[in-house]
């Protein structure tokens, strides 16, 4: 049944649960107050239509009607000091009590529902004009004017992001990623691209850097990709303009993995980045990789 349906059946019985709680509608007999005889002739029902038992309320400390001559002669307290205070509940309150009740039991309606969101999914991106494709996390932010084609990052690790770059149409004209050379060749020439782009004035600063894999795969459309992983280190000492060498403790700044696809269309190289920690890569490995496995080169028309 879907939580639309319900709504009218919970509501039902909200209503019939709450009704018992509230105190009825107070009956005030008019004798009682004015001294006067109760007429026969004060009820909207004729006496043979009266059912047998009484419809007026019980008294609480006799127990017959109030309006009998008996009870009215064995009361002690007189009844129009009995009478039920008039009751109210703030519409707004009731209708609060009603949805959070109803918020509650939707939650045990569905068993499986959790308070997070488990899996956050991916979302694909294409762009038309320059001719690739790629699916990310839906949860990671594009981030404009980064100098790259498109760049998105994780909104909580900072690090962590991807990047998509291309070659000029002018000045260069690839046929297959295979005009890079090998897979090893072509690693060599993306951690050297990694290490340039990483270079730093700062005294001290030392830079770890090493090929941790190549590979080449022809994915379903049909065309040739080389996927590369590298890792680099950066170090820095930690009081750079101290004198003696004691005092210029080098310390790592950060330890980073970097993936990076090469595909090949339009006479263009396409290089798609993936960076991200290292602590953080043993955790999303599987993710990063589907993203990696999604990167494709489309033909553009002219």
């Amino acid at each position: 049944m879907s939580s639309s349906s319900r709504i009218p059946q919970f509501l039902s019985q909200m209503a019939s649960i709450l009704h018992p709680l509230l105190p009825p509608t107070p009956f005030y007999p008019t004798h009682l107050l004015s001294g006067s005889t109760p007429s026969t002739t004060s009820f909207p029902f004729s006496p043979a239509s009266t059912p047998s038992r009484s419809l007026s309320p019980i008294c609480g400390c006799c127990s017959s009607a109030p309006n009998s001559s008996d009870s009215l002669l064995s009361c002690s307290i007189p009844h129009k000091f009995q009478l039920t205070k008039p009751f109210t509940v703030p519409r707004r309150s009731a209708m609060a009590l009603i949805f959070s009740s109803y918020i509650f039991s939707e939650t045990n309606f569905h068993d499986g529902l959790a308070l997070a969101q488990s899996s956050v999914g991916f979302r694909e991106y294409i762009d038309t004009f320059d001719g690739y494709s790629f699916k990310y996390p839906q949860n990671w932010i594009q981030v404009r004017g980064a100098g790259a084609d498109i760049f998105f990052r994780d909104p909580f690790v900072l690090d962590e992001n991807l990047s998509v770059e291309l070659s000029s149409p002018s000045s260069s004209r690839f046929k297959s990623v295979e005009d890079l050379g090998p897979p090893e060749e072509a690693g060599k020439k993306v951690l050297r691209q990694y290490l340039t782009e990483f270079m730093s004035t700062r005294l001290g600063v030392r830079r770890e850097s090493n090929v941790l894999s190549t590979s080449s795969r022809v994915a379903d459309d049909g065309k040739l990709y080389y996927q590369v992983e590298v890792n680099i280190k950066s170090y820095a000492n930690n009081n750079q303009l101290a004198v003696m060498p004691q005092e210029r403790v080098a310390r790592m700044e950060w330890d980073r993995r970097y993936l990076s696809v090469l595909g090949v269309e339009n006479n263009r190289l396409y290089e798609l980045r993936l960076q991200t920690p290292e602590n953080v890569f043993v955790e999303e490995e599987n993710d990063l990789r589907q993203v990696m496995n999604s990167f494709r080169v489309n033909k553009v028309a002219a």
